[in-house]
């Protein structure tokens, strides 16, 4: 990836999302159309995510981030190794629109850029580190495994890391950049994801992950480097978009 077009991305910033509308909440509209064309009611499980994919012709992880916009609207509800139930009567439902004030984008949105963009930019700062720039990124490593069991500690450690890695480059575009794209991490979609899935067991994974990245930058291996990121924000990818728990 070329980091001059990543840049150049920057002219307008994530903040500005005036008249977007984010394509899980259309689609979100369109799922509870379906159900109250169908006479779904309160108590009915949803179909399968893979059959709401196939009907709208979207990706499952498009219909996941819908089916939770529809969670927070009250509509439906999440059951933990079950699937999702109607907790709303649809056709009800349906005479108001599907909105929720700064819903930002999607969370597999959010993290196929950070995805593309961060793995980039840990290549360039294999190149680019200092010895400072390292000891701070080894500080916010140190403390996300010290605060293993403190998820809201962890969280702050593990941003600190991601910006610090962008810090090394030395481009403060691309800082501003990783700062926008984890500040849009804390959206109401975004929370309620993180609340089905995040568990100890995915925080024990992510500090291996970022141990593999971090060793990279200190080899000066942008190809290691880029490549430990990218599985990293896969791999969360993954976890995210498997079956409801």
């Amino acid at each position: 990836m070329n980091l001059q077009l990543i840049s150049a991305a920057a002219a307008k910033p994530l903040t500005e999302e005036a008249d977007v509308e984010r394509p899980y909440l259309r689609l979100a509209a369109q799922i509870l159309a379906l159900l109250a064309q169908k006479g779904v009611k309160a108590g009915d499980r949803l179909p399968s995510e893979r059959a709401l994919a196939e009907q709208f012709e979207v990706s499952r992880t498009s219909v996941r981030e819908a089916i939770i916009a529809l969670e927070l609207q009250g509509v439906v509800e999440v059951r933990g190794g079950s699937g999702a139930y109607v907790i709303q009567t649809p056709a009800t439902a349906t005479q108001t629109p599907v909105f929720m004030p700064e819903a930002g984008p999607g969370p597999f949105e959010l993290l196929r850029a950070r995805c593309l963009i961060e793995s980039e930019i840990a290549s360039v700062a294999a190149e680019t580190r200092k010895d400072a720039d390292l000891d701070r990124i080894f500080e916010a490593l140190a403390d996300m495994r010290l605060h293993m069991d403190d998820k809201v500690a962890n969280e702050a450690a593990d941003r600190r890391f991601h910006l610090h890695i962008a810090e090394s480059t030395g481009n403060s575009v691309l800082l501003q950049m990783v700062t926008a794209m984890w500040d849009h991490a804390k959206g109401p979609v975004w929370a309620k994801i993180d609340q089905h899935f995040h568990s100890p067991a995915l925080r024990v994974s992510s500090q291996e992950d970022h141990q593999r990245v971090f060793d990279a930058l200190v080899a000066r291996d942008p190809v290691a480097a880029r490549a430990a990121m990218r599985a990293h924000l896969e791999r969360v990818i993954k976890e995210f978009a498997q079956a409801w728990r």
